[in-house]
């Protein structure tokens, strides 16, 4: 069996798969990664919507015979692959591959601390109390242990903090429940399978921290796959980089307090101190007054509360640590604490005092939290250092990865430019007919983006369209104080002319419930902004437009891009065209990938923001967008929507 034979018109995958048919590309694709897979190389590929990449990539890798890894940019796509497609494609091949799925540690019912908990008793209300007890009832009949199956509790419910282990409290080998352990017995199938499917986040967290797992795996595998790869760089930032958060301190002392209960009753001393930290925690986050947002360190130079209680945080800490010294004899449980809080320490040390010049600090505060961030400038030196040693195939795959045909600025950010021999890159065009299917309109005389009247603006450009299109309209939004605005007007003008059409807006569920009542609507509008931006499937008739607010560059008073953009500067780069542009036509790319999910989708893409005809720039974007035909004219785009047959529901 090989590649071309799999996809054959006569093939297997077309007598197992109702409706398969091949795909030039995609039988291109997989050949291409068959060859990379062969030889030991890398590859970055991008492929259109509709190319079928999924099966491009899983069906080379289930016939390499190698030891493969495949990662993705989320736990959806994964449990995706592993519960539908990995199954289906492994059966029409008939090949004997054995295939696991691994998640990082909280995904999995943790027997010790589950118990401990239980015990412990002390649930802010009702509902955890009885999600525990749920969780509990589940643990004794699931063989994977894995929350995602336990449809009783949320995923995310309070309770899964009382029920799941972190890297930070895991008492590894020493655990007393270690024999039925969930996340022991999934590393143990990922050890013996031949495809093991993970995701961004576990692959970085386990290969930076050098943890069980991704540590163990990646020296005994052939190749390893991203798909959603044009999350790589974010991702990696994080992990590259070191935090602490009042959040694990909090949880410190409440595991400390659990274990001390258990293991050391009689000192009181330690009960108090957890108490102490708990406070130091919690006045560090009274310091700053704001919540969602990011600060640079120099931004918090004149904040001599904040530093203050970082000095007193620190203090504490070494109160802390010399205290459960004392008593970390009496249980692995508090021995592990004391190991915790060496850690945070050290982290703490270094983020107060950093070695070097290559380091961004900075501030997050949330509503109920705060994090102290250290974040490298550059992650291309860090990732390739991953990449070097075992020689193995190396696959970059996701829709949204070049620039026009140029993947540039993709290769420079995670140093594959350096690899040797030179990497490979290729673009596969999505099979749809854009230019019968779609539109891609720019409005005219739309005032400058940082305008006051802009929201209004976009939502009287929206409404025309939502109108024609009978609701079944994303308008994708690049900050929530547009999505609220632009939410508003058009909640209005729908009042005004009395068109009942459902309007959703991000916030009102979660992602999920959102999209499931979007798409079973048939006739809704959806006000949203980042998170809806890609991973979103909502093919059919119930998504015929799709309005982008503004060019989604990233904000730059972001800390860490702020920095970044400091330092290209200082290196005689160009940020804007190397970095800022780049990004953005990447993130333009996600959100116009919403709209034609099949053959049979047609719809119009708004793009309000003047500067794609105003700038020079602006060619850059559309031209990396699919080729749909192109309109400034309101009328044309509306006589386009109002031929769309009907929508399938009214509401």
């Amino acid at each position: 069996m090989n590649v071309e034979k799999a996809f054959a018109v006569d093939g297997p995958l077309a007598a197992a798969i109702p409706g398969f048919s091949p795909r030039p590309q995609q039988v291109e694709m997989a050949e291409h990664i068959a060859a990379t897979l062969k030889g030991n190389g890398v590859l970055v590929a991008e492929a259109g919507t509709g190319t079928g990449k999924t099966y491009a990539y899983l069906v080379p890798a289930l016939l390499a015979g190698g030891k493969v890894i495949i990662s993705t940019g989320t736990k959806t796509l994964q449990d995706q692959l592993f519960n539908r497609d990995l199954p289906t494609i492994r059966a029409a091949l008939k090949v004997p591959v054995g295939v696991a799925l691994l998640k990082g540690r909280a995904n999995y019912v943790c027997h010790y601390h589950l118990a401990r908990n239980l015990v412990d008793g002390r649930f802010t209300t009702a509902e955890d109390a009885a999600h525990l007890r749920a969780i509990g009832r589940f643990m004794e009949i699931s063989l994977s242990g894995d929350k995602a199956e336990c449809p009783e509790v949320p995923e995310d419910a309070m309770a899964w903090q009382f029920a799941t282990s972190s890297r930070d409290n895991c008492l590894g080998q020493e655990c007393p429940n270690i024999k039925e352990c969930f996340v022991a017995s999934a590393r143990r199938a990922a050890m013996d399978a031949d495809v093991v499917v993970v995701n961004h986040h576990l692959f970085f967290a386990d290969v930076m921290l050098r943890d069980e797992g991704m540590g163990e795996l990646l020296p005994a595998c052939n190749a390893v796959i991203f798909d959603e790869a044009h999350q790589l760089p974010e991702t990696a930032s994080l992990f590259f980089g070191e935090s602490v958060s009042t959040s694990q301190l909090l949880e410190l002392a409440r595991d400390t307090r659990s274990e001390t209960v258990a293991a050391a009753r009689d000192c009181l001393d330690l009960i108090e101190a957890t108490r102490k930290l708990e406070k130091s925690a919690r006045d560090l986050r009274l310091t700053v007054n704001a919540e969602n947002a990011r600060f640079g360190f120099a931004q918090l130079d004149d904040n001599k509360p904040f530093h203050e209680a970082v000095e007193a945080l620190d203090a504490e800490l070494a109160g802390f640590c010399a205290m459960l010294e004392t008593q970390a004899e009496r249980s692995e449980g508090l021995a592990n604490c004391l190991r915790r809080t060496q850690d945070l320490q050290q982290v703490l040390a270094r983020w107060q005092r950093p070695e070097g010049t290559d380091w961004v600090r900075w501030v997050e505060v949330f509503s109920q939290s705060l994090a102290l961030h250290a974040t490298p400038l550059s992650i291309a030196s860090i990732f390739k250092r991953q990449m070097d040693g075992h020689p193995r195939a190396w696959v970059f795959t996701s829709a949204t990865l070049a620039v026009g045909r140029d993947f540039g600025h993709y290769c420079r950010e995670l140093g594959l430019h350096w690899v040797e021999p030179p990497i490979d890159t290729a673009v596969w065009g999505s099979p749809f007919d854009y230019p019968q299917q779609a539109v891609l309109y720019a409005p005219q005389n739309m005032p400058e983006p940082n305008s006051p009247a802009y929201p209004d603006a976009v939502a009287a450009v929206a409404f025309p369209l939502i109108r024609a299109a009978q609701g079944r309209a994303f308008v994708l939004c690049t900050s929530l104080r547009a999505m609220r605005r632009i939410h508003e007007v058009i909640a209005e003008k729908l009042e005004r002319e009395k068109l009942k059409l459902p309007l959703l807006i991000q916030g009102e569920g979660s992602r999920t419930e959102l999209l499931d009542r979007f798409r079973r609507l048939g006739n809704a509008i959806l006000v949203a902004s980042q998170s809806f931006w890609e991973g979103v499937d909502v093919p059919g008739d119930a998504l015929s437009v799709v309005i982008i607010d503004k060019l989604p560059f990233a904000p730059p008073d972001d800390p860490v891009l702020a920095a970044r953009i400091e330092h290209m500067h200082k290196s005689g780069r160009n940020p804007f065209m190397e970095y800022q542009l780049p990004r953005a036509v990447i993130n333009v790319k996600q959100g116009a990938g919403r709209l034609i999910r099949t053959e049979q989708d047609k719809g119009v893409l708004a793009i309000c923001d003047p500067r794609m005809l105003t700038k020079p720039y602006g060619k850059r974007v559309w031209q990396s967008l699919p080729p749909m035909r192109r309109s400034k004219v309101e009328a044309e785009v509306v006589a386009f929507l109002e031929q769309l047959p009907p929508p399938a529901s009214q509401g």
